[in-house]
């Protein structure tokens, strides 16, 4: 996604400024081209050769800067720009964006770009608070600017409160988020499914699998950064939300199935990657049930096929997570459930199966075609699989 894009890393003056060497790290690792611009307050905090030494880029901190590549045109970095990132944001920096002051090499990029800009601030909670700061913001907003909130916690002046820097994860999410609005799913409604159900059987104990969710959350991930409007509706899982989409939380096969059926009103698609549980207890008992030497007996019956039964126009994708058989049980669920795509992995294989960072699939088209994709990372296996979902959307 951030493959061969060039990513202007704009950071101001502020303490969470050393925040921004993992930023500048984690963009140049998923394959970013990261120019860097520092004000003259932010080398008081971090110093350029530190983020010279994450990227591999030299650093701008002035316009006269001779040995600068960017020096002669002082607009060539805004020209160049894919996207312009400012993080941290201070109130200074954020104030003189709004009025549109351009006396330094990070606010005359700011000024000449045509590019996106998001600018994630941090600061002081009564500065962040402050209507003025709030004004700026506003006005930053009505312009297209994308802002990424900081959070709540501990500032370094010692107060609670909001203006924490968001995390990397954040920001670079919404990064992906925003540049790809224009991608091959923009103005689709994708609905997509994750991690395991867990089906109660008392207070403390119940039924699930091993799901990690890391499948489902990676196709949420890749179709919002192709441009779609996505509902990410997730079991109980681990991992860190993904910013960008609606995400809702569910715990039974039940939950999900109603959550399925509302989202899907006026979805594009529906890629069910969560691994549902086949069955829950028929009664459950409403006190945590006493260890009994003579064991325990549970009478289980089926829950809810989510596929099979949520009614709607719209593009149906299918998992068969197999241990034995695996194309032709999965060919069987593609018939019976009437799905367009199913998606069949062998779980016995320790690379591919659960809770893992790779997959090796099998997809299945309607039509009996199948592509048997080689080991990839899940979030690679979940764009080759949006492929598939854009073929049928175009194909109407």
């Amino acid at each position: 996604m951030l493959t061969d894009k060039t990513v202007v890393l704009g950071i101001s003056g502020g303490i969470a400024a050393y925040k921004a060497a993992d930023i500048a790290s984690k963009l140049t690792q998923a394959g970013a081209r990261v120019e860097v611009i520092m004000t003259e307050a932010a080398t008081r905090f971090i110093t350029p050769l530190t983020l010279r030494s994450l990227t591999g880029r030299p650093v701008v901190t002035t316009m006269w800067e001779l040995a600068s590549e960017f020096s002669i045109e002082h607009v060539a970095l805004a020209e160049a720009a894919d996207i312009v990132v400012i993080a941290p944001a201070t109130a200074n920096i954020v104030a003189k964006i709004a009025t549109g002051m351009a006396d330094d090499m990070l606010t005359c990029t700011v000024l000449a770009t045509k590019a996106p800009v998001v600018v994630a601030p941090a600061m002081n909670v009564n500065m962040w608070e402050n209507p003025v700061t709030q004004d700026n913001l506003a006005r930053l907003r009505a312009r297209g600017f994308t802002i990424v909130d900081p959070t709540y916690g501990r500032l370094a002046s010692g107060k609670i409160g909001l203006g924490r820097l968001a995390e990397t994860e954040t920001i670079i999410g919404t990064v992906k988020q925003v540049l790809g609005r224009n991608g091959d799913l923009a103005g689709k409604r994708i609905v997509v499914t994750a991690g395991g159900t867990q089906e109660p059987i008392d207070p403390v104990r119940h039924i699930s699998n091993r799901s990690s969710g890391k499948m489902g959350y990676a196709l949420a991930e890749a179709a919002r950064d192709r441009g779609a409007m996505v509902s990410l509706i997730t079991g109980p899982v681990s991992l860190p939300e993904p910013v960008g989409m609606e995400i809702v939380h569910v715990r039974t096969a039940a939950e999900m199935k109603a959550a399925v059926a509302k989202a899907t009103a006026q979805a594009d698609a529906l890629v069910m990657a969560a691994a549902v549980a086949d069955y829950r207890p028929k009664e459950v008992a409403p006190t945590k049930i006493k260890k009994d030497s003579a064991g325990l007996t549970l009478e289980l019956v089926r829950t809810p096929d989510i596929l099979a039964e949520v009614a709607g126009n719209f593009v149906r994708v299918g998992f068969a997570a197999e241990s034995e058989n695996v194309v032709a049980n999965a060919r069987q669920k593609l018939e019976k459930k009437q799905l367009d795509i199913i998606i069949a992995n062998d779980i016995t294989a320790v690379d591919s199966g659960f809770d893992v960072d790779t997959n090796r699939v099998i997809i299945i088209g309607r039509e009996g075609e199948e592509e048997k994709l080689p080991l990839l990372t899940k979030r690679e296996v979940a764009d080759r699989i949006l492929d598939r979902v854009v073929e049928l959307l175009n194909r109407g």
